[in-house]
């Protein structure tokens, strides 16, 4: 898994965002504020992360830093064990 934390800007000030990554298959989840909750979109992700405009807007981090991040982004909850998160893609193979 990759972790990625997202900035507003290429300050890096405040973390908005948390994306977690499994490169290997080509799944992701995301931190959705709007729902409140993690967000299967691998598609939102990839072309966050493959736009040079959003180059400096992000650092891949360590799980530890990630989870470290995660209450900041999220207002209160914490990042996934990595087999929520992966059960979580596997809900989404069908709609593959």
């Amino acid at each position: 898994m990759s972790y990625y934390v997202i900035y507003r800007n290429d300050e890096h000030n405040e973390p908005s965002g948390l994306f977690v990554v499994d490169v290997g298959i080509g799944d992701a989840v995301l931190w959705d504020h709007r729902a409140g909750e993690w967000t299967y979109n691998p598609d939102l992700v990839v072309r966050f992360l493959d736009d040079y405009r959003n180059a400096d807007r992000y650092r891949n981090v360590s799980r530890a830093a990630a989870e470290a991040v995660a209450p900041t982004v999220t207002g209160s909850g914490e990042l996934p064990d990595e087999s929520s998160i992966r059960a979580m893609f596997v809900g989404r193979a069908d709609d593959r």
